[in-house]
């Protein structure tokens, strides 16, 4: 399965989808789209109704007047012309057109009785111009009334325009409906400012208009592409080694499972990696970056636990500098970012690790959890000034229904966002493609 695939399927399992709540508010205040094949009313008024008379009545005429050939008139119709009284002039009538007399009628009578026969054929198989005059273009073939004569039924199915078919819901672009968007989007944790501004943006120029859910979900989704494009980046590299690349975040986020996914990537495209286990405070985030590392093929440098991180970051970039490697990740304890003296211990890191190389680190990762809300913008705002953050991971969207927080830190912060992740295999973290984000965040099919 693609990543995109695994991403709508895994992403906002809870009920309160932004999906669901897009098509909630045109299904509240719509109505059926009039333009659809599925009404009805346009069908009866061109032409006759099938039960009307005029289409039977030339029907059975032609039978009656075939018999009045000008040939039969003296002998069936005595009452209006005299019988002549000299028998010499009796012989006239038997003269030889009383053979021709049953044969004239013959041309005349398939006349009425064709069009009743190649009727239900017409449709398909005879042009229109080939018929009789008599015969009534094809929408007007006269039946019983059922949906099968009507254009419904089997040829209905046939050309999509059966009754099988469910209408457009559409609704007007209007006050109440962007307000109701506005409602959506903060409840997806898109944030006030953000949500408003979208919501205006959406409804620009088509106020109004009525909108069906495909349609509001196209313009939702290309507004949140629109702001999530600037700051898809990659993680960048850089010449420098080895490349430091710090990775902090609160506890719980998914830092020490990113350091393992990243390192293992990075090994795969041909680059040597190191990882710290800075996470000295917890035994078993050394256990859980050493079990990556064997997977991956990547050394982990531990310290013994209460040990000064900062103390270890040193040891690490003098291990990474002499074995030339590419890359170090180091991992760090996860702290909160209402506890000033934690706060106080990442910012040593950073002083410790500039001792070797003032540019150290080159990268900043701040790992966010999908599922806090709006509280990762307090966490990046805090962060930024004690890390300088450089970028961004967001973890564990496949555990919310609110990961428009993602489209609030790109609108307020504009940090790059290198990846997302969506579960626990190694494939489940993968590079941030806006696109791909806003369709599987609105639900629109690609």
């Amino acid at each position: 399965m693609s990543f995109f695939g695994k991403l709508k399927s895994r992403l906002f399992k809870s009920s309160s989808k932004l999906e669901e709540g897009l098509e909630a508010i045109v299904e509240e205040g719509g109505s059926a789209d009039p333009d659809t094949p599925d009404t009805p009313p346009a069908e009866p008024e061109p032409g006759p109704a099938p039960d009307a008379p005029p289409p039977d009545d030339p029907v059975p005429e032609p039978p009656e007047e075939a018999p009045t050939a000008p040939d039969e008139v003296p002998p069936d119709a005595p009452d209006e012309a005299p019988v002549p009284e000299d028998p010499a002039d009796l012989p006239a009538p038997p003269v030889e057109p009383e053979p021709d007399a049953p044969d004239a009628p013959v041309p005349s009578d398939p006349v009425p009785e064709r069009p009743s026969e190649t009727v239900p054929l017409t449709p398909l198989e005879i042009p229109q111009e080939d018929l009789p005059d008599e015969v009534p273009p094809p929408t007007e073939v006269p039946g019983d009334g059922t949906p099968e004569t009507r254009g419904g039924g089997f040829f209905g199915r046939l050309f999509g325009r059966g009754p099988s078919e469910a209408p457009v819901m559409r609704r007007v672009l209007d006050d109440e409906m962007v307000e109701s968007l506005e409602e959506l989007l903060i409840a997806a944790d898109m944030g006030v400012d953000t949500s408003l501004r979208v919501a205006a943006n959406m409804a620009e120029g088509r106020y109004g208009r009525r909108v069906s859910t495909r349609e509001i979900k196209e313009l939702l989704a290309a507004e949140i592409t629109r702001i999530m494009e600037p700051v898809a980046k990659p993680l960048p590299l850089y010449r420098t080694t080895p490349q430091v690349v710090l990775v902090v975040g609160v506890n719980g986020s998914g830092k020490t499972t990113t350091i393992g996914k990243l390192a293992s990537q990075f090994r795969e495209a041909g680059k040597s990696v190191v990882i710290a286990a800075g996470d000295t405070f917890r035994a078993a985030a050394v256990e859980q970056l050493q079990i990556w590392g064997d997977r991956a093929g990547v050394p982990v440098l531990t310290a013994p636990e209460g040990s000064d991180p900062a103390s270890l970051a040193f040891d690490a970039m003098t291990k990474a500098q002499a074995d030339g490697a590419d890359l170090l990740l180091i991992d760090t304890a996860g702290r909160l970012q209402n506890r000033q003296d934690l706060m106080e211990e990442l910012a040593k890191i950073v002083r410790v690790i500039r001792k070797k190389d003032p540019d150290a680190p080159h990268n900043t990762l701040l790992v966010l959890d999908a599922t806090t809300g709006q509280n990762a913008l307090q966490q990046v705002e805090i962060f930024r000034k004690l890390a300088d953050v450089s970028g961004l991971v967001m973890t564990k969207l496949d555990g919310t229904a609110k990961g428009g927080v993602l489209v609030a830190l790109a609108d307020k912060f504009g940090l790059p966002i290198h990846a997302i992740g969506v579960g626990e295999q190694i494939d489940d973290l993968a590079p941030f493609d806006p696109e791909e984000f806003a369709a599987a965040l609105t639900g629109l099919e690609q």
